[in-house]
Order: structure tokens, then C-alpha cells, then sequence
């Protein structure tokens, strides 16, 4: 997926703020997840319509970032 297709499918669920395609130092290829931003209550549209389904052929994870502490994410 592009930055742009991904803004596009979250697009549908209310304003993306920001977004991150994390992508490989080295190849530039994606390593398969991006981090987004957006309003709480759309957030949530996001997570509940978007999580479990397929687009582009992939199969789409979508979940609120979990809390890092000392390094380490929970």
C-alpha cells in the first residue's frame, strides 16, 4: 500500500492527521504497518470498520498504539 491509498481508506472514517508508512532503511520497501492519528470518535469508527477486513490484498490490523515504557511497548 501507498501513503496515499492508506489516507484514502481512513479518509472514509473522519480527518487523518498524521500518517506513517514505516518503511525499510535500506530497500524503502514498507515493513507492513503505519501509524496514524485522528479524533478519538473517529478513531474508534476507524478501528471498528477497518480491523479484520481485506484491502489490496492485504489483511488489515487496525488498533489504538499500545503505551511504551522504558523502550519497550505493553
Amino acid at each position: 500500500m501507498t501513503e496515499e491509498s492508506l489516507q484514502g481508506l481512513f479518509a472514509e472514517f473522519g480527518t487523518v492527521r498524521s500518517l506513517k508508512l514505516v518503511k525499510d532503511l535500506f530497500s524503502g520497501k514498507c515493513k507492513g504497518f503505519a501509524f496514524l492519528e485522528m479524533e478519538g470518535h473517529e478513531a474508534r469508527a476507524a478501528i471498528a470498520g477497518l480491523n479484520g477486513k481485506s484491502c489490496e490484498g492485504y489483511n488489515l490490523r487496525v488498533a489504538y498504539e499500545k503505551e511504551r515504557v522504558k523502550g519497550r511497548r505493553r
